[in-house]
Parts: structure tokens; C-alpha cells; sequence
């Protein structure tokens, strides 16, 4: 599989992804809206990036011919980002999806992975959160990423393998960068404000380094069959309480930075386990929270991430708001 469609590829994971996929000797078309900008992605001989909308059929039917693999990332990501305009995210996020894969088996694709979401368990009390468990979505955001997944399960065939893939929340530096995920929104107002807000503090949330999410889409790709074919896969690494986050953030940034904590209402927690694709497929995250703050830091202390407290590009819902997203 050398030829590679990354829907949603000038996006946060993407602009790690794809500079990755080419390293390694790979084409790849990159299909995207853009509204981050192309200069997230670098110039190559082996990239095609076309400017586009996965609702689009048409084009659809005429960009994805001689590709072998689909990674599909493009969805209006997380719930308050949904939340703006649910319509638009029900269009993005589930009526296009049927479509796409549709089209990817008929033009003779061998493999479609599907970025998922680890949101889709909902709340578990067990300590190991595993694929096997019943999903209990809390949000829209949540329930299209789950009814999706059943989607793509009807399509897997012995020549369409389809792999569904559930990523707990991307920490690290990106040229298209998010600073509203948890690791990030910390590690920005550590650096730059000296302080940081803990609201309660006991949640856990799951991460995983944001080269560490590329390196798991690579594996899924050069996978065999039977290896893959119609399964579903968690992938994360280090399930911390949001305190003890702080505590690294702290650490990393430096010890004037002072840990704010308030009481909360909010007693979610969320964590997974990443058994499976570590006995199945050989993946297993090896970057660390600490890593992820530390490159972030780099890239505020070289002057890649400017005005990172206000600027639009770097938060979801801001950016949807200001090219008013339809």
C-alpha cells in the first residue's frame, strides 16, 4: 500500500501524519477544507493536496481511483465544536461517511481506516476499558464516531479490509496546532501565563503523543489482513488524573508556575486499555506526557506557536466560528 488518501490531512494529526508517511517513501493525496491553511503541510513531489469537501461526490469519485489506502481523520472534532452547529456536524460526521466508503470499496481501495474516537465508551468504572465493552456515548459528537464505525463493519469484504480505530485525546506539537485538548491547554497557560487551572483534579483522561498516534496509522497500514480486517482498536498510553497532568506540566514549564484547584461538578472519567493493538498489531506508545510538553515548550520558546492565547487557529469552535463553517 503506497498510495495513500488522508481525508481530513491538513488537520491537527494529519499535519504530523502525512510529513510522516512521506519520510517513509509514500504518496499521498491529502483531501481537506483548508480552513487551517495549506502551509501546515510541507511541499513534496509525492504530495497532491487538493482543496475539498468530503460531502462532495463527485469529487470523490474522481480523487479516490489508484489510491490502496483511505485514512479517514476530516469530522468536526470534539463535542463543543459539534455542539455550534449540529447540523453541519451531523453532515460532516456521519451523512458523508456511508458515501465516502462506498466510494473508496468501489474504486478498488484495499483498506479504509476509520479515526474513530475513544469518547465512545462513555463512562466505565472498570479499570481496564477494553474493545470488547459495551459503548454508552454521552454526546452527538460521540454517538455519529460509534454509528460510524457500524457503518464501515458492513463493507469489510475479503478484498475491502476496513479497520476502525479509537484514539484517546492527541497531546503534542503540530503545525496545525490545537491548544483546546487538555495536555495543551495546560502546557500553554503554564508557559505563558505561569498559572494553570485544575477543576477538580481526580478525572482521569487518556493520551497519547501525538508521533505516537502517527506511528499507530502507520502499523494499521502495513499491517496484513489478518491481522486488521474488520477490527477495532483503542490506542493510547498514560490514563493520569488531570492533577497529576498539572503536576507535569508543572514540572516540565518550571516551579514558579502555580496549580490553581477548584471544585467540580464534573466527575468524569475516561481511560482505556491498549492491550489489544499492542498484542495484535506490535504497537505500543512510547512518548510520554512529559515529551509532549517539552516540544510544545520548544515550539513556544522558538516562536512557532505566536499570539497562542488568542488566535483562532489554534482552537476548533473559534476557527468554525470565524470563517462561519456551513
Amino acid at each position: 500500500m503506497k498510495n495513500i488518501l488522508v481525508t481530513g490531512g491538513a488537520g491537527y494529526v494529519g499535519a504530523v501524519l502525512v510529513p510522516y508517511f512521506l519520510g517513509l517513501g509514500y504518496k499521498v493525496t491529502v483531501l481537506d477544507l483548508m480552513i487551517y491553511g495549506r502551509d501546515v503541510l510541507p511541499s513534496h513531489e509525492n504530495l497532491n493536496v487538493v482543496e475539498g469537501d468530503i460531502r462532495d461526490g463527485s469529487l470523490l469519485k474522481r480523487l479516490i481511483p489508484g489510491h490502496d489506502c483511505i485514512i479517514h481523520l476530516a469530522c468536526i472534532s470534539n463535542d463543543p465544536s459539534f455542539e455550534l452547529n449540529p447540523q453541519l456536524g451531523k453532515s460532516i460526521n456521519f451523512d458523508a461517511f456511508r458515501p465516502l466508503v462506498e466510494h473508496s470499496k468501489a474504486a478498488g481501495a484495499a483498506r479504509f481506516i476509520y479515526a474513530s474516537s475513544s469518547s465512545v465508551y462513555g463512562i466505565k468504572t472498570e479499570a481496564d476499558v477494553h474493545e470488547g465493552m459495551s459503548l454508552e456515548p454521552l454526546t452527538d459528537y460521540s454517538s455519529y464516531k460509534a454509528a460510524c464505525e457500524s457503518v464501515l463493519a458492513e463493507y469489510q469484504s475479503s478484498d475491502f479490509s476496513t479497520v476502525s480505530i479509537r484514539p484517546a485525546t492527541v497531546c503534542g506539537y503540530s503545525r496545525r496546532q490545537r491548544l483546546d485538548v487538555v495536555v495543551n491547554i495546560l502546557t500553554n497557560l503554564a508557559y505563558n501565563t505561569r498559572k494553570i487551572s485544575v477543576y477538580g483534579g481526580d478525572q482521569l483522561r487518556p493520551n497519547i503523543h501525538i508521533a505516537d498516534m502517527a506511528k499507530a496509522y502507520r502499523m494499521l497500514v502495513e499491517a496484513d489482513d489478518g491481522v486488521v480486517s474488520g477490527k477495532v482498536f483503542n490506542a493510547g498510553y498514560e490514563n493520569q488524573p488531570v492533577r497529576e497532568m498539572a503536576k507535569i506540566v508543572k514540572t516540565v514549564v518550571g516551579d514558579d508556575v502555580e496549580i490553581i484547584e477548584t471544585e467540580s461538578d464534573d466527575k468524569r472519567s475516561y481511560h482505556i486499555s491498549s492491550k489489544k493493538i499492542r498484542d495484535e498489531v506490535g504497537f505500543e506508545a512510547t512518548h510520554t506526557i512529559a515529551q509532549a510538553v517539552e516540544d510544545l515548550c520548544a515550539a513556544f520558546q522558538g516562536g512557532k506557536l505566536p499570539e497562542s492565547l488568542h488566535n483562532d487557529r489554534y482552537f476548533n469552535i473559534k476557527r468554525m466560528q470565524s470563517v462561519n463553517l456551513s
